[in-house]
């Protein structure tokens, strides 16, 4: 039989700590940008995501949900690509879990500013089929309220943070990028499958799933 890749969590419990500054590193793509946390980068060999279901199946008939649902798929899908990932049904099983929901106002040195997405992290340690493990655990809210393109883009550079990639690319091609240019990024460029390589390759102490 093969092994479940998403067994449920029958216990989750948070730890202390979170991320810390980035450290002075050579490595590909920007790498020297991340921020990483006391137990290593937060990086899984297998992720499972959770993404919010339509209420009550009701997406067949409201283009508005319609759209953030097709948005949050081809972004997920793009990471899908150059990472395993499993989707889940139930939140449980989840490693990310994805919110339609309006981030709140971020407070900065020029005063609050509204985002179109944010990652919050949690360091857990979490009990699965009688195994106790540390895994990172990631909610992450894409706002509804944009068009297609900037939807995706926005799904997109959120569930780069949930992977592991928990900084920002100077570069506006990237889709990891610390702001948006002209043209929103739909794919993932080379840095940042150069630097999500590099992370995975990276030791830690986070339960590793083959």
């Amino acid at each position: 039989m093969v092994p479940d890749p998403c067994p449920p969590a029958q216990e989750i419990r948070v730890l202390n700590g979170g991320l810390q500054l980035p450290e002075l590193r050579d490595g590909p793509g920007y790498v020297d940008k991340l921020e990483t946390t006391s137990f290593g980068y937060p990086s899984l060999s297998h992720w499972c995501v959770w993404i919010e279901p339509d209420p009550e199946g009701s997406v067949a008939g409201n283009r508005w949900l319609k759209r953030w649902a097709g948005a949050v798929d081809a972004a997920l899908n793009s990471w899908s690509e150059v990472i395993p990932v499993t989707r889940v049904a139930e939140s449980e099983r989840a490693h990310v879990l994805v919110f339609r929901k309006r981030p709140p106002l971020r407070q900065l040195a020029s005063g609050w500013r509204a985002s179109n997405g944010r990652s919050l992290l949690k360091i857990v340690e979490v009990r699965r089929e009688m195994a106790i493990q540390l895994e990172p655990r990631v909610k992450v809210m894409v706002s509804p309220e944009l068009r297609a393109s900037v939807l995706q883009s926005a799904a997109l550079h959120e569930l780069g943070h949930a992977f592991g990639l928990w900084g920002h690319s100077d570069h506006v091609g990237d889709a990891m990028a610390v702001s948006q240019g002209a043209v929103p990024v739909l794919i993932l460029s080379a840095r940042d499958k150069l630097t999500l390589q590099w992370v995975r390759s990276q030791s830690n102490n986070f339960e590793q799933r083959d």
